[in-house]
């Protein structure tokens, strides 16, 4: 078995309702709204008050930044009318995370640190400011020794990447590019699997991950967003090394596959499938890997987003990391990729599911979790993109 059941729940037998959806979303928007406080944060989930530090988050991944985008996108995208702008809320998001850092010590972290907060920063209000610390603050980050996407370069070039896109000025092109020499430098060959691997130095321990919150995976979904900035020769050393990395790590049982947290591990008892470990992340990690190229990848795609359906929603909640909203975007992926449109019905049945794992938690708890990447604000984008049919990861696609 590919999975671990006892992670997993029944899905609802509640049909996906555009009305139903859209009125949701709604809903919870309005409630983001109502619960922002004075200073304009948002008072912190008891599932994700892990430090001991008592502060309030302000990260892209688990604070206010997050929220602010996710607000900012889906008013944009004309799906929600807000009662207040984002763009004000965010100015002054990075003094105060200065003051008062989510983990306790100020980090570059693209998810949890400054990066991400100057990226939206700048994506709300444009400001030279922000840009200029930006770049330093990825500048730094450059020889970060974890060689994974939370902390390190593979997440803070993707700030480079998108600053790129969106200004088109050639000093973030030249410090993309700075970045991916480090990256480049620290993924070598492992003779136990046959493929390229970077090692993980992080947490006390020494590991090498597969996924896409720590490994493989979320090193080399930068490096396929900006490809076409590499030199010839090195892009089609990056497929290779895609492809032979992942068939070689992959674990296949009938029409459905998976990949382990670790290279080499084998109990298959802990198996996880979520975003930041396991094929989810792995199908939305190569959403830039060219399509047709390798039948052996497509198939794999194919046979992982069967083993996220095989699974069912996870019992964690709703959340994009490591909840059912995560594995109903590498759904959406999936829909964008094939064409077929099993996958689109599939994610909304999801989405529906994470419905009624918010509604739970809410009641349990006695409040919203407002956050991106764990909680509210990222389940009302996942309704907006299966309204739509679209696909792409807030924060890391989407921006």
């Amino acid at each position: 078995m590919l999975f671990q059941a006892e992670r997993h729940e029944a899905l609802t037998a509640t049909r996906w309702d555009d009305d139903l959806a859209r009125a949701a979303m709604i809903a919870i928007v309005a409630d983001i709204e109502s619960a922002q406080q004075l200073d304009r944060l948002w008072p912190t989930h008891p599932r994700d008050d892990d430090a001991p530090t008592g502060l309030r988050h302000k990260s892209l991944y688990l604070g206010a930044a997050g929220v602010l985008w996710a607000l900012h996108h889906l008013e944009r995208e004309g799906a929600v009318t807000l009662l207040r702008p984002p763009a004000a809320s965010m100015a002054g998001m990075h003094a105060a995370y200065l003051a008062g850092p989510d983990t306790g010590a100020v980090v570059p972290s693209y998810h949890l640190g400054e990066a991400g907060i100057l990226l939206i920063a700048w994506r709300l209000a444009a400001s030279a400011e922000a840009a200029d610390q930006l770049y330093a603050c990825v500048e730094r980050n450059i020889d970060n020794p974890t060689n994974e996407s939370l902390w390190a370069a593979p997440g803070t070039m993707l700030a480079a990447w998108h600053m790129l896109q969106w200004t088109g000025e050639p000093r973030w092109h030249e410090l993309f590019l700075r970045n991916v020499e480090q990256v480049w430098r620290t993924w070598l060959p492992d003779e136990q699997s046959a493929g390229h691997l970077w090692t993980q130095d992080m947490y006390g321990r020494v590991r090498q991950h597969l996924g896409a919150g720590h490994g493989f995976a979320g090193n080399v979904y930068p490096l396929l967003r900006g490809a076409a900035l590499l030199a010839p020769d090195r892009r089609e050393t990056l497929y290779e090394r895609c492809a032979t990395t992942l068939v070689a790590c992959a674990l296949i049982e009938g029409d459905q596959a998976n990949w382990p947290s670790n290279a080499g591990q084998t109990e298959r008892e802990r198996l996880l499938v979520q975003w930041c470990h396991g094929s989810p992340g792995i199908i939305t990690a190569l959403v830039d890997f060219p399509r047709q190229r390798s039948p052996e990848i497509e198939a794999l795609l194919i046979q992982a987003g069967h083993l996220i359906w095989a699974a069912g929603p996870l019992t964690k909640g709703y959340g994009l990391c490591h909840g059912t909203g995560g594995n109903g975007y590498a759904l959406l992926a999936l829909h964008q990729r094939s064409g077929d449109a099993l996958w689109l019905d599939r994610a909304r049945a999801l989405a529906m599911h994470a419905l009624l794992q918010r509604d739970r938690m809410r009641e349990q708890h006695g409040q919203g979790r407002y956050t991106l990447w764990t909680g509210d604000a990222g389940l009302a984008v996942y309704l907006w993109q299966c309204l739509r049919g679209t696909a792409g990861l807030p924060g890391l696609d989407l921006l």
